[in-house]
């Protein structure tokens, strides 16, 4: 059992979380967790804080299934593309051990696949450090998984896009270090790079060199889910709130987005890398190389994870998502303060993040905080005219409602989201940190919307 005063921090976690954006002195701001579960329709939640370098509680919230158990901090869920920054430990001690190179080409120590040469790139040699800080100019962001029972390529397959695979080929679109974006398929790469130099199957080169040192003891890299393990992992949701068919997506891409685990054993993870540090420990990296790891390059990205923060008191960070699981790490480099937040529901990375707001207010972190907006009043007949339908690429376009006097926005196959005056043409939202501004022509007909969001800007045409 916790102590009182850790119970009381428990509590007042779970009182009052926020989203993105709050209103200038919204009384409603604050709301309870089990409030904002039912709002996201996510039935688990699991939650593990470290503080002073130790997990200081680790509690589940809700049910692992519907109708069933309740979540436990040994609850297992899918870890999505936070499996990527532990398999980039992996590889970084597999350099440290002489058996691979940060900087030298990785087609030099592939044996079972290498990467195609490209008009995109010519000449184009891509390295493990590359690899790691998505800057390798491959493509592919992310993997969709494979439902029970359909086939499962193998790793060569998915590198290539062959069938079964369901997703394209990885290959060469940009010359290697002169960018950064997002590539699963390079991590891909990474999987095969680590197959083909150690000889192992990868969920045993990952148990051996990272998951065991470092006592992972509910993690694992293997996929399907062994049978013995399944009876405790939590049952993928979708947003509407129906079970993912079928059950759990099954991912060879492992490296990317393969491992099970729990948020106790994740940070454990941020620990260990908070204590390698530090120099306290070297169970599977140096001090050295954790700094290389944490350095921020393109893209504020290090090798395996983003950083963020100040100079002074940076954070290293992780957001996961696999069909019906999503999740969220964020750790302090040297204060021994973090968190880890996993769901079994899609939509649960917006509810994690107003988890991890919450954490971060009631231990005093200088981060993860809300953003203030002030609201103002429309009248709505002038609401009425932003509703329609705005296409912003051929295959995206925002829906704009008025329901009840409120104007609310849809993405396709997402929930709708109300949208909130800070001027008579430009409203915000509050789950994310996006706006949205209304135009004219001039014969004053409402002829196209424009979405500002992460420092771009995206035109919407009025369609109907």
């Amino acid at each position: 059992m916790p102590s009182p005063e850790i119970q009381r921090r428990i509590n007042d976690v779970a009182a009052c979380l926020k989203t993105k954006v709050v209103e200038k002195d919204d009384p409603h701001a604050c709301q309870a967790l089990h409030d904002r579960m039912a709002a996201y329709r996510v039935p688990g939640v699991s939650i593990a804080v470290i503080h002073n370098g130790a997990i200081e509680w680790a509690q589940g919230f809700g049910v692992a299934q519907v109708g069933g158990g309740p979540v436990t901090a040994d609850t297992l869920f899918q870890a999505g593309s936070i499996s990527k920054p532990v398999a980039a430990m992996a590889a970084l001690h597999l350099v440290e051990q002489g058996k691979l190179a940060l900087d030298s080409d990785v087609n030099q120590a592939l044996t079972s696949w290498r990467i195609p040469a490209s008009a995109a790139a010519p000449g184009a040699v891509v390295t493990l450090r590359e690899l790691l800080s998505h800057t390798a100019g491959l493509t592919v962001h992310g993997f969709p998984g494979y439902a029970a029972g359909a086939p499962i390529p193998t790793l060569v397959q998915v590198l290539d896009g062959e069938k079964p695979a369901n997703t394209a080929p990885v290959r060469l679109e940009a010359a290697p270090g002169s960018r950064w974006k997002y590539s699963g398929g390079g991590y891909t790469v990474m999987q095969q790079l680590l197959l083909d130099v150690s000889h192992q199957p990868f969920p045993k080169l990952m148990h051996d060199t990272v998951l065991a040192p470092i006592g992972m003891v509910r993690s694992t890299y293997e996929q399907p889910l062994p049978m013995e393990l399944r009876s405790g992992a939590a049952t993928p949701y979708k947003a509407n709130g129906t079970p993912v068919e079928g059950g759990f997506h099954i991912y060879p891409e492992m490296a990317a987005a393969g491992l099970w685990t729990t948020p106790t054993d994740l940070a454990r993870y941020a620990i260990e890398i908070q204590r390698s540090l530090r120099g306290d420990s070297n169970r599977v990296l140096s001090a050295e190389m954790t700094k290389q790891m944490l350095v921020a390059g393109l893209g504020n990205h290090g090798l395996g994870l983003p950083i963020g923060g100040s100079p002074e008191n940076p954070f290293f960070s992780h957001g996961g998502i696999d069909e019906g699981f999503e999740a969220v790490l964020a750790a302090y480099e040297q204060s021994g303060d973090g968190a880890v937040i996993m769901t079994n529901a899609q939509g649960g990375q917006l509810l994690a993040s107003e988890i991890l707001r919450s954490i971060a207010s009631v231990y005093g972190w200088p981060d993860f905080h809300p953003i203030v907006r002030t609201s103002v009043k429309v009248d709505p007949a002038i609401l009425s005219t932003y509703t329609g339908i705005y296409e912003l690429t051929p295959t995206f376009s925002l829906t704009i409602t008025l329901e009840d006097g409120q104007l609310m926005s849809q993405a396709p196959h997402q929930r709708k989201i109300p949208l909130f005056p800070e001027s008579q043409s430009r409203f915000f939202t509050k789950v994310v940190d996006a706006q949205l501004e209304f135009f004219a022509t001039d014969a004053a007909q409402i002829s196209h919307l424009v979405l500002h969001q992460n420092g771009q800007d995206m035109r919407g045409e009025k369609k109907q």
